[in-house]
């Protein structure tokens, strides 16, 4: 997903958008609706530190990740008061096998175990976080 614009065809950004946006778009779309008809329901996204401010140097990862970050956002104005919270949170690099491969020379002590973005998930997942909507949290 590296790349700046001279050096991204549209392959990787169509990738991009589709792999990180359109999916961010298409299980929403599915299940607000009940969620609305039930009066509850929680949407959680996941988008990127590395985005908040935008970052050069891997343009269309990072205008997918803001562009998730305005989806959640716009979708939060338009659940509130519905008893439906969406959230996201931005977590920096994790530390995954795919990152470790692809940064052998980086040391992925700094990075954000995986457990800690899932237990972010969790807590706005919660149904005791119905109070927290629209919020973006870094991690």
């Amino acid at each position: 997903a590296m790349g700046d614009l001279v050096h991204t065809d549209r392959k990787l950004w169509d990738s991009m958008l589709t792999l990180n946006l359109t999916t961010a778009y298409v299980a929403p779309r599915a299940v607000v609706p009940p969620m609305l008809a039930a009066g509850a329901g929680r949407i959680v996204a996941v988008a990127s530190r590395a985005v908040v401010p935008p970052a050069g140097g891997f343009i269309a990862y990072t205008v997918a990740k803001a562009a998730v970050i305005a989806f959640v956002q716009a979708l939060a104005v338009e659940t509130r008061g519905s008893g439906v919270t969406v959230n996201a949170v931005l977590p920096s690099t994790m530390d995954t096998p795919a990152n470790r491969a692809a940064m052998p020379d980086v040391d992925p002590k700094t990075w954000v175990p995986v457990g800690s973005v899932a237990d972010a998930i969790a807590y706005l997942a919660a149904e005791s976080s119905g109070h927290v909507t629209g919020t973006l949290l870094s991690i």
